[in-house]
């Protein structure tokens, strides 16, 4: 049993979660409840980094779940007070911001080490002269002609959120297990440096590819503030991969990607989604009227729920009897989700688009003749499994893992923000019904076979039991 252990109790696992479980919804939290519910020879904590305090949380924690600390990790407006000694500190940071990979996980520790020894803050870091001047030597290095003020904000925001994630101790637990890299995957390693206890990354997407996605499409950010915090995201990914004593991802496209950042093949898996079969290969399709086609997911921009709507309205212009279903929350972006409402009403589809908020899904996929995900970015969308495992046709964006579900077939994959060609794939379902019936029951073995969430319990059972007795990779 680890130094991290909990005396004389079952094993525990801590997980890690960074603006997702248990305050959002969606894939990666509806995948770690389940399974956490699905494990309960396992004791959990949840060590939650969050943007603000005093949020809702959208999950009753199972019996299992013995604990949870949330800790909030935005830049707080105004500035403290700078205090002296804090030396020791600022030059660990410097080396694991400067250092070569492997040398930077050593002054990582360091870093964790001297912070344990005195605690500071953002302010006391800045004024130490050597953290001052490689702020500064960044700033001219990448660009001397913004105002310096623009980097100085940009760069304490990055930092007082790595410093807050890792200053907050974990609860004590035989295994931290993080869920994506960044904060979360910092908070995981500095627990590993704190207790001896194994750290095992459970990556779905690629953290620091999400990041650099949605900082270069800020409006915001300028040139040399975006280059710095996705090279921050990127050297914290590094630390991550290096410093985890297992790895997981989805597919095998996105542990090739971890190894390139500096994964041990030796320690990196492929660990793909699991569903329910039972709870989904009995959904008995209901008799309606007309061609439905549903979307299932939060109506958020990374759902990119205006291209359904834009590809409805071509849908709609060729299938007079078309009407389309938007299925989940409406609650987690309000204005987004306004401006969809406006969308629909824009293009005289109202009385045909249902915005449903939460839903059972099985009702759903049992009168859809078509699931349409439109996302932007996804790892491996659940919901296109469960759609498949109904017996439901898709038409997705070409994201993550989808083309290998679909059996990279491109009649039914579409670049993102691409109505045009969503539209055209759901009219060749319309268009096909027999030709459908073959794909969709090749879609349901597939599923069957790779995708069964036993498969992916009896997986973490077995990573859970050999990392916590110290026997993983003997």
């Amino acid at each position: 049993m680890s130094a991290g252990a909990v005396p004389g109790g079952r094993a525990r696992i801590c997980v890690i979660s960074e603006g997702s479980y248990p305050y959002i919804t969606g894939g990666v939290s509806s995948w770690l409840h389940d399974l956490i519910t699905f494990i309960p020879e396992y004791d959990f904590a949840i060590h939650s980094l969050s943007p603000a305090a005093g949020q809702e949380l959208k999950y009753r924690f199972p019996a299992n779940v013995k604990e949870h600390r949330d800790v909030v990790i935005a830049l707080k407006p105004g500035k403290s007070r700078a205090r002296r000694g804090a030396g020791a500190v600022a030059g660990a940071m410097l080396g694991f911001l400067t250092a070569e990979p492997r040398e930077a996980l050593g002054c990582f520790g360091e870093f964790i080490r001297r912070l344990d020894e005195r605690p500071v803050g953002i302010d006391d870091l800045i004024a130490d002269e050597r953290v001052w001047s490689y702020i500064t030597s960044s700033n001219q290095a990448l660009n001397p002609l913004y105002p310096f003020a623009d980097y100085f904000w940009a760069w304490k925001s990055v930092f007082s959120m790595m410093l807050a994630a890792v200053s907050a101790r974990a609860p004590a637990a035989d295994v931290y297990q993080s869920l994506s890299t960044g904060f979360a995957g910092l908070a995981g390693l500095a627990a590993k440096v704190r207790t001896g206890a194994p750290f095992l990354l459970s990556e779905h997407g690629l953290y620091h590819k999400e990041r650099e996605m949605e900082i270069r499409k800020a409006d915001f950010v300028r040139g040399y503030q975006r280059d710095m915090w996705i090279d921050a995201y990127a050297r914290f990914a590094r630390l991550c991969y290096l410093g985890a004593d297992a790895l997981t991802s989805l597919f095998e496209e996105n542990r090739r990607r971890q190894l390139a950042l500096g994964a041990d093949a030796s320690r990196a898996l492929v660990t793909p989604n699991g569903i329910d079969l039972d709870r989904f290969a009995t959904v008995v399709p209901a008799p309606h009227d007309g061609f439905r086609v549903g979307l299932v997911g939060r109506v958020v921009p990374i759902k990119d729920v205006k291209t359904f709507i834009a590809a409805a309205r071509i849908i709609a212009d060729r299938v007079p009897d078309a009407r389309f279903l938007c299925i989940g929350p409406t609650d987690e972006d309000k204005p987004y989700y306004e401006e969809c409402v406006k969308l629909a009403a824009s293009l005289r589809l109202s009385d045909r688009l249902v915005f449903t908020g939460p839903a059972d899904v099985r009702a759903h996929y049992a009168e859809l003749d078509l699931l349409m995900l439109t996302s932007v970015r996804e790892a491996q969308p659940l919901v296109i499994l469960e759609a498949c495992a109904a017996g439901v046709p898709v038409v997705s964006t070409s994201v993550g893992n989808v083309p290998e579900l679909l059996d990279y077939d491109e009649r039914f994959l579409a670049s993102p923000r691409d109505p045009g060609a969503l539209a055209a794939g759901a009219l060749y379902v319309h268009d096909h019904p027999d030709e459908l019936r073959q794909a969709v029951a090749a879609n349901r073995r597939r599923v069957e076979t790779f995708y069964d969430k036993r498969i992916l319990h009896a997986r973490y059972r077995e990573l859970y039991r050999s990392l916590s007795e110290g026997t993983w990779r003997e």
